[in-house]
């Protein structure tokens, strides 16, 4: 019996929340593949990681290593917006992995987060094609004792709520089990 769901479309923009090491990065990465030649001919995968240490450059090349030849792979800590304008596509989804590392980078570089913020949402507004953006849930721990962490904590609720209201489908990851929060399973 063919699964009718995986034989949809993806939405034009689905947000994918969870915590650290919840299999979000992975569930997201199985929607595009599960269509993958019958759907859509590759995907785009925009790392926003900025390999600033030994650790994080280990993360990055696991996580190159996991996906096929199907996907293209585009480095951007920064520029998201320009990126997804470049690279949404009807035939082409565009992975984003993640939000919350993208997020860490404005705050590192001292960027106004709700200009670069409102500019990723018109972005996703206008994307030519499926966009699945991950995003970190930090909202469920201790308040942070500093204020640059609460800033960063309460900045990544804020993004997660703006983007969840602009995307078709929001999911969140726990456990590796997905929960959808908005649309239909995918």
């Amino acid at each position: 019996m063919a699964d009718t769901v995986t034989n949809a479309a993806l939405p034009l923009v689905t947000l994918i929340l969870g915590g650290a090491r919840s299999g979000k990065s992975r569930y997201g990465e199985g929607l595009i593949e599960q269509r993958l030649g019958t759907l859509y001919r590759a995907a785009t995968y925009i790392a926003t990681a900025d390999a600033r240490d030994a650790e994080m450059s280990a993360r990055i090349a696991r996580h190159r290593a996991r996906r096929g030849p199907a996907w293209h792979t585009v480095e951007e800590p920064t520029e998201l917006a320009e990126a997804l304008g470049l690279y949404t596509d009807p035939e082409k989804p565009v992975l984003v992995d993640c939000l919350t590392l993208w997020l860490s980078n404005m705050l590192l570089d001292d960027r106004d987060i709700e200009r670069e913020s409102t500019t990723l949402l018109d972005a996703l507004r206008d994307a030519k094609g499926p966009a699945l953006l991950i995003a970190n849930e930090v909202g469920y721990g201790v308040v942070p004792d500093n204020a640059l962490a609460r800033r960063f904590r309460d900045a990544a609720g804020l993004l997660n709520q703006a983007v969840a209201e602009v995307a078709d489908s929001v999911v969140l990851v726990t456990a590796g089990l997905p929960v959808v929060l908005k649309g239909e399973r995918s």
